[in-house]
C-alpha cells in the first residue's frame, strides 16, 4: 500500500471518532440555549430571545410564539438592568423532545424600583421548559409553571 491509501484510511477511521468527541451533546446544545437565553433578556435583545423559541410554542395559558414576542418588547420597555439567576435541576432528553426543569429568579429595575419580578431570594420560582428538536436545533415549545407576579 501507498503511503496516501494508508493515510487516508487511517483519516477515514479517526475523523468519525474525533466528530464523535467534538461534536456537542444535546445537553450540552440545551444549556447553552438556556445560558444565551438568558444573556439575550438580560440585553434586552428580542431578536436573539425568539430565536430560542418555537414558532409552534403554545401552552396552558394561551401563550404563542408572537404573544411571547410582543410581551417581550413591552416588557423591554419598561424594565432595566434584568439579571437572570438560573439553576437546571433536572434535564430529560428522549430523541426529539426534552424537558428542563429549573429554578429561576429574576430582578429588575422598573422606574427607580428595585426587586424580583420572578421568584425570591429564598424561594425560586419553579420552572420547566419543554422543548423540542426542529430542523437540528433545539427551541422552547411550551412551559409550565409561569408566575404572573411581573
Amino acid at each position: 500500500m501507498s503511503k496516501k491509501t494508508i493515510a487516508f484510511l487511517v483519516l477515514l477511521i479517526v475523523a468519525p471518532i474525533i466528530v464523535y468527541f467534538l461534536w456537542p451533546s444535546d445537553e450540552a446544545r440545551i444549556r447553552k440555549l438556556f445560558r444565551e437565553g438568558t444573556k439575550a433578556i438580560e440585553d434586552k435583545k428580542v431578536d436573539d430571545v425568539m430565536k430560542k423559541v418555537s414558532f409552534n410554542y403554545s401552552d396552558d395559558y394561551g401563550f404563542t410564539y408572537l404573544y411571547i414576542r410582543e410581551g417581550m418588547e413591552r416588557m423591554f420597555q419598561t424594565l432595566d438592568n434584568v439579571k437572570i439567576d438560573y439553576s437546571i435541576k433536572k434535564l430529560e432528553i428522549k430523541e426529539n423532545t426534552a424537558a428542563a426543569e429549573l429554578e429561576v429568579r429574576v430582578v429588575a429595575h422598573r422606574g427607580n424600583d428595585a426587586g424580583y419580578i420572578v421568584g425570591s431570594l429564598d424561594k425560586p420560582a419553579q420552572m420547566r421548559f419543554v422543548l423540542d428538536k426542529e430542523r437540528g436545533n433545539w427551541h422552547v415549545s411550551r412551559t409550565e409553571g409561569l408566575p404572573f407576579n411581573f
